[in-house]
């Protein structure tokens, strides 16, 4: 049955305050999809659902968004899942169809009988659609068809449903920036794990931001809080968030500067506390220290001189990252899972993997 459970994830969390919004979701729609249908689409016409047709078995990893359009006489239902996973999966046509099906019975068991046995009765259309964050590429069946073992023997016969794909990462940096609206300008923000080259693209939208109501640019930094632990150290959060809590488009200016005044003394205290630990434990830790910083430069020119050698110059932006991993542990997962990249891509998305697990 569907319930009202509340997503764990600091992303589902922050996509789903996000996306409460109808302002937020129609710009999604007319943003995203190219289609003609979303020209008559307006806030008026769309209900949010106040309830989540996530199952039991995998309430623990997703969340969704449900919205009713009135159109023209005829129900149609969006469904969003928010698949704001690092890994693609490759079960998402049965998955979708085992949450379309539970909207489907919640309607029919709460229409009276009377009105279902009309010869006029109809289910509402339901659309589905996935938001995907991941850095791989989305490879999973677009269609149900194409699930079933066997579909090219029964043309026209089969059950079948495409969805739509949101994959915030495939957007391109000048489309989200011209599209210049909050759910464009989360995207964009969204493409990056680093916090230095968050506070890059937070600077090259001042004027996106500066030019927002005050209730879109609340929806922008609720966004921020609500997956600031994923993209920042766990010292660095509550500052942070206190500096996103005390300002407006008015100040947004003073909003990255105090952002940034926070990364400075992040390093400083890094710095700070190494001169520290190195004085008080003395010579013999230091040497250890040393051995580790070597086995750890050591697995990055290893990953650094593959990647070279298997994709040229034009790995050259990827080694730069590499180089920011210091984890002896994920630079090991990393070539591990390098030798199963076939592509450029891929491998950037490896590497954009290992780097979110070496900052949380």
């Amino acid at each position: 049955m569907p319930d009202k459970r509340q997503p764990h994830h600091t992303h589902d969390r922050g996509y789903r305050e996000l996306l409460s919004s109808k302002r937020a979701f129609l710009e999604l729609l007319k943003t995203f999809v190219r289609e003609e249908w979303t020209k008559d689409i307006d806030e008026d016409s769309l209900v949010r659902v106040e309830k989540s047709y996530i199952l039991q078995d995998f309430s623990e990893k997703e969340a969704d968004i449900v919205y009713r359009l009135k159109a023209k006489g005829n129900d149609v239902i969006f469904y969003v899942l928010l698949e704001l996973q690092s890994t693609v999966d490759y079960l998402m046509p049965f998955r979708l169809l085992l949450y379309m099906v539970e909207i489907w019975r919640d309607i029919y068991n709460n229409t009276p009988e009377k009105e279902r046995r009309r010869k006029g009765f109809r289910l509402p259309a339901i659309v589905p659609a996935v938001l995907y964050n991941g850095r791989r590429s989305w490879t999973a069946c677009r269609n149900f068809r194409e699930y079933q073992s066997g579909h090219e023997r029964f043309p026209g016969y089969l059950l079948d449903f495409s969805y739509i794909l949101f994959d915030v990462v495939r957007y391109s940096e000048e489309d989200l920036y011209g599209a210049a609206n909050v759910v464009s300008s989360v995207f964009y923000l969204d493409q990056t794990v680093d916090p230095l080259e968050l506070v890059v693209r937070l600077r090259k939208l001042a004027g996106v931001l500066k030019g927002m109501t005050p209730e879109q640019f609340r929806q922008v930094t609720v966004w921020l809080k609500n997956v600031i632990k994923r993209k920042l150290p766990v010292h660095l959060r509550e500052e942070v968030e206190r500096v996103l809590e005390e300002n407006d488009p008015r100040e947004v200016e003073k909003m990255i500067t105090n952002i940034e005044r926070a990364l400075d003394e992040m390093k400083r205290q890094a710095v700070m506390e190494g001169v520290l630990r190195g004085k008080a434990e003395g010579r013999a830790e230091g040497e250890a220290i040393g051995e580790a910083r070597g086995k750890v430069e050591k697995a990055q020119d290893a990953i650094c001189k593959y990647l070279r050698r298997r994709f040229g110059d034009a790995s050259a932006g990827l080694q730069k990252k590499v180089r920011e991993i210091t984890s002896l542990e994920v630079l090991d997962g990393v070539m591990e899972e390098l030798f199963a990249a076939n592509t450029l891509e891929e491998a950037q998305a490896i590497i954009g993997d290992g780097i979110e697990r070496f900052m949380q």
